[in-house]
């Protein structure tokens, strides 16, 4: 499985403006840190705020910030509303013209797998990938949202 770079720099961007409460985020600033296309990210940002992750504020002095609390966004609900689709294999796709539909068992395992996937993320909120600040000051280090992808698959 392979989720497209928008639900990286979704993920990405949320965990920018999680780790910046209190202040609006702007766009030039996450693209500035994470060396992405500004453009991607307008288009990305909308998409949040559509979904309901940000809310943005136009004008002079405005910018995003999360529209609920990091540990009420999960990761398995912010990448369902980014990804186009969750075809894997080309029998799963709507107007698929697969030969083999009728007696393939390919397409109930690789949805069991995509479930399995998609639950495991859901188990996480955007909580989970920003830094927690410990009982003395110091900070932990952040759970890798692309380590995580990775021990879903694996």
């Amino acid at each position: 499985m392979r989720l497209t770079t928008m639900s990286d720099y979704a993920m990405r961007l949320l965990m920018y403006v999680g780790q910046h409460p209190g202040r609006l985020c702007t766009i030039s600033e996450v693209a500035r840190a994470h060396d992405i296309s500004e453009a991607h990210l307008t288009k990305i940002t909308h998409q949040l705020a559509l979904a309901g992750w940000l809310e943005t504020v136009r004008g002079k002095g405005g910018g995003m910030r999360l529209a609920a609390k990091p540990q009420h966004i999960g990761l398995g609900a912010v990448v369902r509303s980014i990804e186009p689709d969750f075809n894997l294999v080309e029998c799963l796709a709507q107007d698929s013209s697969c030969q083999l539909a009728s007696s393939c068992h390919l397409t109930g395992i690789i949805n069991g797998a995509l479930q399995s996937f998609m639950q495991h993320l859901d188990r996480y909120t955007l909580a989970d990938l920003l830094e927690p600040v410990a009982p003395g000051g110091d900070k932990v280090l952040p759970l890798n949202f692309h380590r995580l992808a990775s021990a879903a698959t694996a």
